[in-house]
């Protein structure tokens, strides 16, 4: 059963990659919002730093940090360490060129998605909590409730199956170097492990789930990244090299052009999107629950997620790999090839460090993928859910979480990838209709820090037409 599903996933992968719709659709719409926006991206990022300090504008909020820290949780995950890995020994060392590219490009449609989510976002009368994200910005904007659906559909396939299947994997595969792994029941007893914490947290509720985060995310970052930055200065004398290898690679008709579905450029759109998530839709889910003066804040605060995952993160692993002088081959593809590369360095202590790392990003991941799927349920449902249907969908997901610890890595991974171009199929085309209502919101923005004010949102001044919740004259925010 489980041979017949992979083979129907695949054939759907072909048509969507190797055919070139998804990676145009990324590019071009990285492309021209990049370009209509004035790359708000880098304009703005002193501006970013800025707001992403301010506290919610009341106690029942979350700050844009939370809500940054909710997205990125889920942006950053074992894909920053296996799908880097993966994208070098499979597609070549130029797929981190292409994987910074879309990073850059897409961290423009991740501000006008998550702007389009905050102007559209709901209140909560029984939390005092706003939530949101595409499917609302689709029914309410353009007035597409079943399309909203249909999207709803592909975030909670995309990240309860998909996604947590391939992160609980990655976690449990970080351990076969170990003397003690045995391929029967090692997977078993870590999916169990996973299993009881994944539960735990998810009965916390929302803002538990900010909180942990918010503690999580920073310090799993920031010591990967030093270690990374650590091992790269120890092979100081290899980095021009490694550089060289980079760029050289990525424009190399070989990797670029001799097949597409095997070379770089696929690779570093692959593993880029499942990295940074840009243009997905799915930070807007976490980017319309923050309490904030303007939308465009959070539209700022979700470039930086972006920039944080691939751009830092990602680029750890890659750069501390190559510049180990690891032959990066089909046979190594994953946790191997960075399992061996610290152990050039560090030893068995190594491979001790990234099991620890993939261990909390991987958890970090389950927590945030779970989040973005709740408000998805609760659209479907057109009302929110009792307790009773709840309490099934979390039991489903925790399920999922055992199930992904046990299942093979390639139809892990080929589902992952089936199920985020679903959801770009239908989010990019979107994004690019709504555009100028981000563009009409960012220029209201800047007029205002131009005459020294914390700027505020009037929906109608905006030209939304539309009602919300949020953002009407005289309203308190």
């Amino acid at each position: 059963m489980t041979d017949f599903i992979h083979s129907i996933v695949s054939i759907f992968n072909t048509a969507l990659y190797d055919y070139y719709i998804i990676p145009l659709f990324l590019i071009v719409a990285g492309i021209f919002l990049s370009v209509r926006l004035g790359f708000p991206q880098i304009r703005y990022l002193v501006e970013t730093f800025r707001v992403t300090r301010e506290k919610p504008l009341h106690k029942h909020g979350i700050s844009s940090f939370g809500a940054l820290m909710v997205s990125t949780a889920s942006r950053v995950g074992t894909g920053n360490i296996v799908g880097v890995s993966s994208a070098i020994c499979l597609g070549g060392p130029g797929a981190i060129f292409w994987m910074w590219l879309i990073a850059i490009l897409g961290a423009a449609s991740a501000f006008v998605e998550s702007t389009l989510a905050q102007i559209y976002k709901r209140h909560d009368s029984e939390t005092g909590h706003s939530y949101g994200g595409p499917s609302y910005y689709i029914q309410t904007a353009l007035g597409m409730r079943w399309l909203g659906i249909l999207f709803s559909s592909f975030v909670l396939i995309t990240y309860i199956i998909g996604y947590n299947l391939l992160a609980a994997y990655n976690i449990q595969d970080s351990f076969t170097g170990y003397y003690f792994y045995d391929k029967t029941t090692t997977p078993i007893i870590i999916g169990i492990i996973l299993t009881i914490a994944f539960a735990i947290c998810i009965w916390g509720g929302a803002k538990k789930i900010s909180s942990i985060t918010s503690y999580l995310v920073p310090a799993m970052g920031t010591i990967y990244v030093l270690v990374a930055c650590g091992i790269v200065i120890y092979n100081i004398s290899n980095v021009p090299a490694m550089f060289e290898i980079i760029f050289k690679n990525a424009f190399s008709f070989d990797a670029g052009l001799g097949g597409f579905a095997g070379s770089c450029i696929m690779y570093g759109i692959k593993r880029g999107l499942y990295s940074n998530e840009a243009g997905m839709g799915s930070a807007p889910n976490a980017s319309a629950s923050a309490s904030v003066s303007h939308p465009v804040k959070q539209g700022f605060v979700q470039s930086l997620s972006v920039f944080i995952d691939t751009l830092l993160i990602c680029s750890a692993t890659a750069l501390m790999c190559l510049s180990c002088n690891i032959e990066p081959t089909k046979d190594i593809s994953g946790i191997i090839y960075v399992q061996k590369s610290l152990a050039s360095v560090l030893g068995a202590n190594g491979a001790v460090f990234i099991s620890f790392s993939m261990c909390l990003f991987g958890y970090t991941t389950l927590i945030g993928n779970y989040y973005y799927t709740e408000g998805c349920l609760r659209f479907i449902m057109n009302k929110r859910p009792d307790k009773l249907t709840r309490n099934i969908f979390k039991s489903i997901a925790t399920l999922i979480v055992f199930l992904g610890a046990i299942s093979s890595a390639s139809f892990a991974w080929d589902s992952a990838d089936l199920c985020q171009g679903l959801m770009v199929l239908v989010n990019i085309p979107v994004i690019l209709i709504l555009s100028p209502i981000a563009i009409k919101a960012l220029k209201n923005y800047t007029d205002q820090r131009k005459k020294g004010l914390e700027p505020v949102y009037i929906a109608k001044e905006c030209g939304v037409e539309q009602p919300t919740d949020y953002w009407n004259e005289g309203q308190k925010l």
